[in-house]
């Protein structure tokens, strides 16, 4: 677990660039699709995506799930990997397809910290991913239930002990 992302490490008005891309897989839209028994064939018939809207696409779409669940994953390390509960997400906007090949990129922005327990408080961020062009695919809003260090770090390190500097590979 990050030592930086308890509830108490955010602040509204920060905004997070993540660090990790992602190149978006024939397999992720086919799992996604399949898996949620999607059947816009779109998403896995080459044939009838580019008989879609006149011609307009020349590669499969990539289901709107499988982009949201991606840029979610973008943003998970730094915005949410001491969070316990997911509380919702809305504002979902998909303004524009993504295809396999896609290499996706997100940033963060936090927008409400609501401390109401002892052991936990609620983060609203809002999400943004971008295409290899900077066109933007993904938006929206998460709220999460973050762990505060206070209440958790200590059992957090007994479960997922750090290694000593000594032991850390270069």
């Amino acid at each position: 677990m990050s030592q930086g992302t308890y509830f108490e490490d955010f602040a509204v008005g920060e905004v997070y660039v993540h660090q990790r891309g992602r190149t978006v897989t024939d397999y992720d839209n086919y799992a996604l699709t399949h898996l949620s028994m999607n059947t816009a064939e779109a998403h896995f018939n080459l044939v009838a995506s580019k008989q879609l809207l006149d011609g307009r696409f020349t590669e499969r779409l990539v289901a709107g799930p499988c982009t949201l669940n991606l840029v979610v994953g973008l943003t998970a390390q730094d915005m949410s990997e001491n969070a316990f509960h997911d509380i919702g997400m809305n504002k979902l906007r998909l303004p524009n397809p993504v295809f396999a090949g896609d290499t996706l990129r997100a940033q963060s922005e936090v927008l409400e910290l609501q401390d109401d327990r002892a052991d936990s408080g609620v983060m609203r961020y809002r999400f943004a991913a971008s295409n290899q062009d900077g066109t933007t695919v993904a938006e929206g809003e998460r709220i999460v239930r973050l762990k505060k260090r206070a209440a958790w770090a200590h059992k957090d390190a007994a479960v997922m002990p750090r290694p000593a500097a000594s032991e850390k590979q270069s």
